[in-house]
């Protein structure tokens, strides 16, 4: 009877004659449990060092504003390629673009829609209110009232306008209802007269927030009414025009015209002044006294 480990190695050996005979090789033997831990290692670093490669090639781009916003950079942005800039969004308040500190509270958004170089365009999506601001608005014993309303411009612009009421008192839910209905109204009305241009400049500068008040004065005396926020939700015809006014450079003052002095040979001489006649007392000589004679 063969032994134990003979008749193993029997077994390997057919194993091994059967595979050749194949033409296939016998399977390799299973690797150590060490080389894991290190394969894992190996594919962690080469991953670290793919991520720092990736920030390196990345450039950065100005963002620029529309022109209804005298195309005034707003910010920089990194990015791997010009076309990842595409639909960014980008926001600031009007007081970063016009340093009106009255006007802190209202966002201005927009998104990035092309590129030239490093410098990125962008247009006017909409505007919206911090919400600090909105809370000190609403207190309580007030009534707040949203009220949304799609408008199209003059210029087939399709915006969307949320307002906001705020009243000192409590109010009936039929004053509500003849609240909206005058606000969209005027909005209504308003809008398609103007192009947005003047829309979003009437917003921001609070013309519009005074006027939808004053509409509603018949049904109640509303305290103010904010437009508390604004989108875009269809492209009209060409791009708006400028709405924030540049104080014009001052103009240089004419320098007024210097006489040249005529030259020195030229000028007459001068008549020489008779010198004056300076009489000077002639100091007294003093004489020395005759010295005394020493007494004997």
């Amino acid at each position: 009877m063969a032994a134990p480990g003979v008749r193993k190695a029997d077994k390997e050996a057919a194993a091994a004659a059967k595979a050749a005979a194949k033409g296939t090789a016998a399977p390799a033997a299973a690797a150590p449990k060490k080389a894991a831990p290190a394969a894992s290692n190996a594919a962690a670093k080469a991953g670290a060092r793919k991520n720092k490669d990736k920030w390196k090639a990345k450039e950065w781009y100005n963002v620029h504003a529309p022109r209804m916003f005298n195309e005034t950079v707003i910010g920089e942005t990194p990015a791997a390629d010009p076309e990842y800039l595409i639909g960014r969004t980008a926001e600031v308040t009007v007081q970063d673009l016009t340093g009106d500190f009255s006007k802190m509270h209202i966002k201005l958004q927009f998104k990035i829609i092309g590129t030239d170089g490093h410098e990125a365009k962008t247009e006017f999506i909409g505007h919206d209110l911090t919400s600090d601001y909105v809370r000190r608005l609403t207190r309580r014993k007030k009534t707040k009232t949203d009220h949304v309303v799609d408008v199209r411009t003059a210029d087939n612009f399709g915006l969307r306008i949320k307002t906001m009421a705020i009243a000192d008192r409590r109010i009936q839910a039929a004053q509500e209802d003849a609240m909206r209905a005058a606000i969209g109204k005027y909005l209504t009305e308003f809008a398609a007269q103007n192009k947005l241009a003047d829309v979003v400049k009437a917003i921001i500068t609070g013309d519009m927030s005074k006027d939808t008040a004053r509409a509603c004065h018949a049904i109640i005396p509303i305290k103010r009414i904010e437009i508390r926020k604004s989108e875009i939700l269809r492209k009209g015809e060409g791009e708006p025009e400028s709405i924030i006014e540049t104080e014009p450079e001052p103009e240089p003052e004419p320098e007024a015209p210097t006489e040249e002095a005529p030259a020195a040979d030229s000028e007459a001489p001068a008549a020489e002044a008779p010198a004056a006649e300076v009489s000077v007392a002639e100091a007294p000589v003093e004489t020395p006294a005759a010295e005394e004679a020493p007494k004997e």
